[in-house]
This record gives structure tokens, sequence and C-alpha cells, in this order.
């Protein structure tokens, strides 16, 4: 027996039994509470037979006051393959335990349920971080904005500063770095054009088949743009037009927690073109979504102060969509939903619990950190972001109708918004990659659900799987009918995407989305987390005075500046796609098929870094020996 308490100490115990206890099903452990805080963390027990063979029963539970634990033997086994009362009997009863201390609880009206917590140590111990000073945003904030040598100005909100220049004396420099080449090149419209494809949030650009009439531009306007010799309509019908709509923006209410400070949203509409090289360049800029005479079409022919505001409030917009609605809803959240789901319907024996706990871990914990510190009623997300203050809940809201689970699987996400061909759209590595890692991901899964699966049929009565996906749909998606979360399973190939769909979400997915924050949201300028003045209702009126004014003060900078770094570093002893060291799977096929997939992933990972070589800017996001197994930051 291996055992570890909350000073890290650890210790292994011999126990012998003098007589036979004949075939071993179930082995118990009892605690008794001695001291204040004297938990001990067991990882398993192996029992050594009169015959010679050893057995292992794994635990990997914190033992907790007077607490019992009674534990089956490592074997992944389907409800089925259950054939005593005994064994039985023990699978019921731990899914009732975990039903009572894994409950489900509306946060906020119309957003994904989360688990019944109001603070990290109402969790249950054994999906508590191992320590809470490690996840403190207040603490790793604060000591990110003093690491960043900024601290001497994030108290002063209001206080603008004087140009483009100015925000150098926060801007942290590293050399040959992505956050530097943003810095240097940010008023470039190629940069501008190159982020919706391989920057922070590379999920919103979509080929543009038809213009929608709230967008009305038109040839004249774009004509000295376009090189092929083409109208703007022919280049339509060419695929070399895109565009990405914030309009989910529109009538979300701006941070009011300041009334020394007014912040103010936009909702654009932003037309791109592929040109002749290739390179995705902004066309159009429509900062609202009802066109009109206080609601300009902007162009690159205008002004340089008038283009340069427009893309700004295009990368605000386009930074409060990233950390709301692709990052925190469609990772945090959404991987909260799976894991509670795991918890209340699946025993530790079934083998989807052992494949998804991993990527899992302290998602449930971070989440709950969350809702505690960052994004509740006067929390830290309300200091410096523009949709602070209820607006982000506003947005997650809105964003539930378009949030259906054919639209987590990667590869139909892509080709939903018609941005699947390399052909079409070459150097878009967030597909690319992202597809790489999907497949390897989802033949791994194919691989261990074969093992204990071995027709649609076995899928389709295997009630625990049945009632896991049910409570999914049912309560953690709150039986939204837009969803279209499945609510059963019938085949094999339907239970591998689903699992895929979990683990890719938590792990490659999240990876993409969190790490990049501090190399293109550093630089303020370039995603500014809010505006201080309204978007500009006509053309010709904007100097460099008035964009550093719109921009945010000193105060708000470093607080930007300190999470977006805070959110970008990995955890201390982080465990990457393809490490488990846990071994809660004892089967020798499945052990085959976990060293496979580490063979592939690091076959993904050296494709990557030769790609990159030499890059300016390298993408390494969906790298696999770059992305936690889980949400854990």
């Amino acid at each position: 027996m291996t055992l570890w308490n909350n000073y890290n100490l650890v210790d292994s115990y011999d126990v012998t039994v003098g007589e036979n206890l004949g075939e071993m099903e179930l082995v118990k452990i009892e605690k008794k509470k001695y001291w204040v805080h004297d938990d001990w963390y067991c990882k398993y027990i192996t029992v050594k037979t009169p015959s010679g063979d050893y057995v292992e029963f794994p635990c990997f539970h914190w033992l907790v006051d007077d607490k019992e634990v009674v534990l089956r033997d490592g074997k992944a086994l389907l409800p089925k393959d259950d054939k005593t009362r005994l064994v039985k009997q023990h699978r019921h009863k731990e899914l009732e335990s975990r039903r009572k201390t894994y409950r489900w609880r509306e946060w906020q009206p119309g957003i994904p349920m989360s688990i019944d917590a109001n603070t990290h140590k109402e969790l249950p111990r054994d999906i508590q971080f191992d320590s809470e000073k490690g996840v403190d945003f207040i603490l790793n904030y604060s000591k990110a904005i003093e690491n960043l040598c900024v601290n001497q100005f994030m108290h002063m909100f209001q206080s603008s500063w004087n140009d483009f220049a100015d925000f150098e004396r926060i801007f942290v420099r590293i050399k040959n770095t992505i956050s530097e080449y943003v810095m240097q090149h940010w008023k470039e419209d190629f940069m501008f054009g190159y982020q919706y494809l391989n920057g922070c949030n590379p999920v919103m650009i979509q080929k543009c088949t038809k213009l929608p009439e709230k967008f009305p531009v038109t040839h004249d306007m774009v004509a000295d743009c376009l090189e092929r010799e083409m109208t703007l309509e022919e280049e339509i019908e060419a695929g070399n037009i895109y565009i990405a709509d914030y309009e989910l923006m529109e009538d979300i209410s701006p941070n009011s927690t300041d009334p020394c400070t007014l912040q103010y949203l936009a909702a654009p509409i932003c037309l791109l073109y592929n040109n002749s090289q290739s390179k995705i360049l902004p066309l159009a800029i429509q900062l609202g979504q009802t066109p009109g005479k206080d609601n300009p079409i902007f162009l690159p022919s205008d002004g340089q102060y008038d283009w340069m505001l427009a893309k700004i409030w295009v990368r605000s917009s386009d930074f409060h969509i990233h950390q709301t609605v692709t990052h925190l809803l469609r990772t945090h959240l959404v991987s909260e939903v799976f894991g509670v789901a795991m918890f209340r319907q699946l025993p530790a024996v079934h083998p989807a619990y052992k494949l998804l706990l991993p990527h899992i871990r302290f998602t449930i914990a971070i989440n709950t950190k969350a809702r505690e510190q960052l994004i509740c009623e006067f929390g830290i997300f309300d200091k410096a972001n523009g949709t602070g203050g209820g607006g982000h809940v506003e947005m997650i809201q809105k964003a539930m109708r378009s949030l259906t689970f054919r639209s987590l699987c990667f590869p139909d996400a892509i080709k939903a918004r018609g941005v699947d061909s390399p052909e079409d759209l070459p150097y878009y590595y967030y597909r690319d990659d992202g597809n790489r890692v999907w497949d390897v991901t989802k033949s791994f899964v194919w691989d261990v659900v074969c093992i204990y699966y071995d027709s649609d049929d076995t899928v389709q009565k295997d009630e625990e799987i049945q009632a896991f996906v049910k409570d999914v749909s049912s309560f953690g998606m709150q039986d939204l009918d837009c969803c279209g979360f499945p609510k059963s399973l019938k085949t094999r190939e339907e239970l591998t995407e689903y699992l895929t769909v979990i683990i890719f979400t938590a792990s490659a997915h999240h990876a993409a989305v969190n790490f990049g924050q501090y190399d293109w949201c550093s630089w303020i300028p370039n995603s500014p987390p809010t505006m201080r003045k309204p978007p500009p209702r006509q053309k010709g009126v904007v100097d460099v005075k008035f964009i550093i004014q719109s921009l945010p003060d000193r105060g708000r900078s470093c607080w930007h500046l300190g999470a977006v770094w805070a959110l970008s570093q990995f955890q201390e002893n982080e465990l990457f796609l393809g490490m488990y060291p846990d071994e809660h799977f004892i089967e020798k096929p499945v052990k085959e098929a976990m060293e496979l997939f580490r063979k592939r992933l690091a076959e993904v990972s050296s494709v990557i870094k030769i790609r990159n070589e030499g890059k300016k800017l390298p993408y390494y996001y969906f790298s696999p020996d770059r992305i936690p197994n889980s949400v854990a930051v």
C-alpha cells in the first residue's frame, strides 16, 4: 500500500495475512481521524496471493476524517461483466454515493450547469488542487504584475498613456518572441489578418459566399485592394473572400462597475481578402450591425487613424469573444459538464471513467475557483474587462444558441466555416495541426473502445454510458434543443467520437486557445480588454490622441497584462497529452494502445517542430508536447 499525506510525506506499508482468504473481490481501507489535518492519499494496494501472483487494487483517493474506501481490482469492466451480487452491489453503492457528493447547480440561468459548490474548499477532496495557493487568482495575478515590474501602474485607473510608445513601459521585451513581433507589426494589415488564422482566437474566420444585407460593401469601395482583376462578386464566387462577424456582441452591457470610467463595446463585421500571395488582409470594417450614415464602412483607403481605430475595435471585440466564448464557455464550462456527469454516472471500474479521468483533472477545481474570485460579481474580471459587471454572462447566454455538439467536433467545426481546404486557405496551422491531433486522439480512443465493446449492441446495452450521455444533455446542458447533444449512443463509432470530443476539448483545444494569450494579447493596442471612447460614427474626426484615450488606462492595462501572463503559464509538474502516470488501466492491450498514442503524438510534435523552424511566427499551440491533459489553468 502506497500513501502520502498533506505534507507530501510518502509511505509504503506491508500487511501480512496468515490465512488463505480465497479469491479477493474487494479490499476495504478504513481511516480513523487523529489530527486536525491528517488526510492521506492512497495510490494503490498490491496484493500478493499464496500462489505468488500480484493483484493491483488502484485507489487514487484521499482518505479524509473517519472514512472507509472499498476498492476493486484494476481490471476495467462494463456493467455486463459483473457476475456476483457483491460486486454489482458495490458498483451501485459507489454511484449512489457519488451522486450525493457531485450535485448539479445552476450558476447563472441559461448557461451550462456546474458543480454545487461555492468555494474550492467545499469541493470533494479528491478533485481539489493539492495546494490552493497555486490557483489563487488574486495572488497569481498580483505576483504576475510584480514579476512583470508593472505594479507601479496597477492602481493608476483613469490615467491614460501618452502615446503608443508609452505602452512599452509595461511591455516585457523578450527577444525573438511572438509578443515582440506583434508589438513591432501590429499596425500592419497582414498582422491583423494573420491572427484570424493562427492567433489566439482562430475560430472567427469563415468563407463568405454572399455579402449579408447588413454589410453593404460595394466593389468600388474595395477595388483598389483586389489583385486578380476580378470584381468583388467574382472574388466571392472564386472563394477568395472571408468574413468575421461579431454579431454576438450586439446589445451586450458594457462594464459599468467604475462610475469614473465609461466603457464601450461594439459588434463589428470585418470583410477579409485572401490575396494572390495567400495572405489574409482586411478589406472593410463596419463597427455596428445596422448599416447607416452613423455606422460607416471603414476601408484601407481611409485616413491612417480612421482605419487604425476600426481595426483596434475589431481586435477588442475579438478579445471579448475569445475570453468568454471560445475559452471560458467552449473549453472550461463544457469540460466541467462532462466531468460532473462522469463522476455521477460512471464507476471507477468503468473503462470510460479510467480513460477520461486524467482529462478532467483539476477542471472542476479551477472553474470553482474562477466563480469564487474571477468571474463572480466584483471579481477580478470586472477590473479590466469591458464585459465585466455582467456582460460576460450575457455573452455566454447568447453563445449557448450556437454551442452544438457538432461544433465541438473539430473537423465539423472547421468544415462548417468553409475553411477546411488547405488549397483554398493555406497557412492555417490551427486547422492543420488541430486535425492531426484530433485524428491521433480519435484513433487511440477507437482502440480502447474496441477492447471493451465488441459490438454496437454492447454500447447500446451499457446502461452506465447511456446514463452518462443523458446526464450531460438533460442536466449539464439543461436539455436545450439548440445544443443537439446526444441523449444516447448507438454505435462504437458514436461512442468513440463522443469520448474524443471530451478529451480533445479539455486538452488540445483548450491549449490552442489558452496558451497563446501572452503572445498575442500582451501588446495592449493589439487586444484591448476595454475601450473608453465609443466607436466613431463618422470618418475624418479621429487623431492619435483620441485613439490613446480610447485604449485602456494604465491601471486596466496592468491588470490585463498580469491576467494574460498568468493564464499562459503551465502548471507545476504539468502532465501533457499521452502522459498517464497513474495506472488506472492494468490491461496489456490498453497499455499498448497508450504507447502507440504517445508514439503518434511524438510524430505530430516532430512535424510541427520541423515546420516552425526559421519562422518569425511559429505556431506551436497544438504541438502535443505543449498540450496539458486537462483544463487546469
